[in-house]
């Protein structure tokens, strides 16, 4: 399973499912992260945490535990 964490910067990735549950999975998918949307990995922070990403058209940072629920292809 590859998920959003496992991206590297550049490159674009197509949700395939969001993963985890109750609040978490909610907050994630408020963000506007949900199947079928397409996120650009911008760049990743100097100690690796969090990553930049670019979402629906706007930017978003998320924490690598939060992209590890994310499963893309």
């Amino acid at each position: 399973m590859n998920t959003l964490k496992d991206v590297k910067v550049g490159k674009t990735a197509k949700v395939l499912k969001v993963h985890g549950e109750g609040a978490v999975r909610r907050r994630i998918m408020d963000m506007g992260i949900t199947k079928g949307v397409e996120i650009l990995i911008r760049k990743v922070a100097p100690l690796g945490d969090p990553m930049e990403l670019t979402v629906r058209g706007y930017e978003l940072s998320l924490r690598k535990a939060d992209a590890d629920m994310i499963e893309v292809v």
